[in-house]
């Protein structure tokens, strides 16, 4: 059933010459030409081939291709001419799209070639805006985005994360590490930045499925209160925590961060930042000032640009509502105001690209599994949001950063950066 050169199944997209049930009239010659010249030219004219059902095609050849993209319908063609960002991840979903080749390797040209290319013109920009409004990030809001990803079932997760569920970028030694051994590496990288002592009280947002919290009271004697509003994370964590004795050192809130209360020695984010919201970024610098202690520091973890830019549509629809990934210039609401100051960044985005190489591995490897929980749309979409993903961190387009910070004027800091040397 797997198709070697791009991973997916014969189940999971339309054959070759074959266009999905109920689907719109083929391409016909007509404005095909043009409007496919009008598509290759706007995205930069990337070494991708592709093609219409009539035969008319643009790019390189397809054994000089990284991929080619096989456009099923008249409707899907006009509609990545109107608006690519969002229809092309809605039309690979659906198998109007399908690509011949790897996946990864066509987004990567694709994103690169994009960086290139003229910005896209008013009326483009306009019909963007009328099919797209990005979700909110409110208290309110931000329970039902959360739950439509990270509730989706802990049995979902298990069959792609590692075996602590950690679900934000690794820190790889050197290439060859496990998944697992990375995703510790990681913790632990974050516990030696934060120079973490015994008795120390931490709060943590966005606490995940636990591990950080877990693993910062059993190796480093700390207390922590972790504060996240997915469910069945929070479960999970409560479940941990009892099994390996931890309950009395860490209590997990299924809470907003807004509601964080108490002083703390430390403040810690991991991945959690991108679902905040930028309107909400003074706010959530002001929880943080108001929780952390005199002497406090603290440490985001998050995805992020070079440049200020929103979340690909299509994935902040389906995959992500609410997330927006800020650039280092849109952080000043959050450390401005409190006068925080940065003591280091670091940016682990190759780190995240071979974070993701496991992740859809994992997840190409259970297809199956995950055809059966949810369907075959469900696969399509989640292989597009892996793949993009990967994509997006080879190429540049999204960045890991690790920002720590401190009071302003606080000389209990390193010397050197010896100490955070695994």
């Amino acid at each position: 059933m797997t198709d070697d050169r791009d991973g997916s199944t014969t189940a999971d997209r339309p054959a070759a010459l074959t266009p999905p049930a109920g689907a719109p009239p083929l391409i016909t010659h007509g404005s095909e030409q043009w409007a496919l010249q009008k598509l290759y030219d706007a995205a930069g004219r990337p070494p991708l081939r592709v093609e219409v059902r009539s035969g008319i095609a643009v790019g390189p050849p397809a054994a000089d291709a990284a991929a080619t993209l096989h456009v099923h319908t008249r409707r899907a063609l006009f509609k990545l001419l109107a608006f690519p960002d969002y229809y092309l991840g809605a039309c690979y979903t659906s198998g109007e799209v399908h690509v011949e080749g790897s996946l990864v390797d066509g987004l990567e040209e694709l994103y690169r070639a994009l960086a290139r290319a003229q910005p896209p013109g008013p009326l483009q920009r306009q019909l963007a805006q009328w099919v797209y409004k990005p979700q909110r990030n409110s208290p309110a809001e931000s329970r039902h985005n959360v739950h439509r990803h990270y509730n989706l079932g802990n049995d979902f997760y298990r069959l792609w994360l590692d075996d602590q569920l950690v679900y934000t970028c690794a820190y790889f030694r050197t290439p060859g590490s496990s998944l697992e051994q990375a995703q510790i590496d990681k913790l632990e990288l974050i516990c030696r930045k934060l120079r973490l002592r015994p008795g120390e009280r931490v709060v943590e947002t966005g606490s995940g499925w636990g591990a950080l919290a877990l693993h910062m009271a059993r190796h480093y004697g700390v207390t922590v209160h972790a504060y996240n509003i997915a469910h069945e994370q929070v479960r999970f964590a409560r479940e941990r925590a009892q099994a390996l004795g931890l309950q009395n050192q860490v209590t997990f809130f299924e809470d907003d961060y807004r509601k964080i209360d108490g002083r703390y020695d430390v403040f810690v984010s991991i991945g959690m930042l991108e679902h905040v919201g930028l309107e909400h970024f003074a706010d959530f610098g002001a929880v943080i000032d108001r929780s952390l202690a005199p002497s406090g520091r603290g440490l985001l973890h998050f995805i992020g640009r070079t440049h200020p830019m929103p979340l690909n549509p299509w994935i902040e629809r389906h995959i992500f509502p609410g997330g927006y990934p800020p650039a280092l210039s849109e952080l000043a609401p959050i450390l401005e105001p409190a006068n925080f100051a940065v003591l280091d960044v670091e940016n682990l985005r190759l780190h995240y690209a071979k974070t993701l190489e496991h992740w859809l591995a994992r997840f190409d490897a259970n297809e199956d599994q995950v055809r059966a929980m949810f369907d075959a749309r469900f696969v399509r979409a989640w292989r597009f949001y892996l793949s993009g993903s990967l994509a997006a961190f080879r190429a540049g387009e999204m960045h890991l950063y690790q920002l720590l910070f401190n009071r302003n004027g606080v000389n209990d800091v390193p010397w050197t950066r010896d100490a955070l040397h695994l």
